[in-house]
């Protein structure tokens, strides 16, 4: 038995260290993925008045993929089938999912300092936080401003979800996620479409995010079962009323 014991321990030990060293190798690659489309970008744009709008732009482009990322994980995460899935675990999807809002926080920060701070872009300080105080296509950017407090809200009222008072709240708001995504879609479409590649790119990741919150919300849920095994009518169930069994004929 203390044999058995002692490779179990071993075993899990090695388990560990090869996680940790997985996540250290991750996270050597991004930084220096990152650093090197840095400098690539610093390359390309040097020397250009138009910097600023290409870096604030090109920051917003990573953040709407970042989005529809986030978006497609949480679908994912609520679906009702999502027991079915082994891999990857349900704590490693958590946390993935709160990478990508980290992420997705963090490249939508650049998009909006830089082009708030741009005298070409004709956004400024007033555009980006008011809506329609934007000189530059105010209504697509007005689109982003939404989408911006949106997204806060949702993810505010996700990190506060231990406390006693959002606790009852946060998933309610927390779905207000699909209407960031479609405002941001929106913001995009009006606001930065200037090439057919990226018509294509807002068309097909849109049409993809779609389709699965559309097989999301059409999936049988556990209650759906529930029901049918109990002969319930699903509309009694679903507006919270009590079946009440019909008298027997005398």
């Amino acid at each position: 038995m203390t044999g058995d014991r002692t490779t179990g321990a071993a075993v899990r030990g090695l388990r560990r260290a090869g996680r940790l060293a997985a996540a250290v190798l991750l996270c050597t690659m991004s930084a220096g993925t990152t650093g090197w489309l840095v400098g690539v970008v610093a390359q390309a744009v040097s020397g250009d008045r138009n910097a600023p709008w290409i870096v604030g732009r090109a920051a917003g482009l990573t953040a709407y993929l970042l989005i529809v990322l986030l978006v497609t994980t949480g679908l994912v995460l609520s679906h009702p089938g999502r027991s079915r899935l082994r891999r990857p675990a349900p704590a490693t999807r958590i946390r993935l999912h709160v990478s990508l809002a980290v992420f997705t926080l963090a490249l939508t920060v650049l998009h909006v300092v830089v082009l708030a701070t741009d005298r070409y872009a004709g956004v400024g300080w007033r555009g980006t936080f008011v809506p329609m105080g934007s000189s530059y296509r105010p209504v697509p950017v007005t689109l982003g401003v939404i989408a911006m407090y949106a997204g806060l809200l949702a993810g505010l009222t996700a990190g506060l979800s231990g406390h006693r008072v959002v606790a009852r709240v946060w998933w309610p708001v927390h779905k207000v996620a699909v209407v960031t995504m479609v405002l941001v879609w929106g913001h995009g479409v009006l606001a930065g479409i200037d090439t057919p590649s990226l018509l294509s790119l807002y068309l097909v990741t849109g049409t993809a995010v779609l389709g699965l919150a559309v097989w999301r919300y059409v999936a049988r849920t556990p209650r759906d079962h529930v029901e049918e095994l109990a002969g319930a009518p699903a509309s009694a169930l679903r507006h919270g009323m009590r079946t009440v069994p019909t008298p027997a004929r005398r």
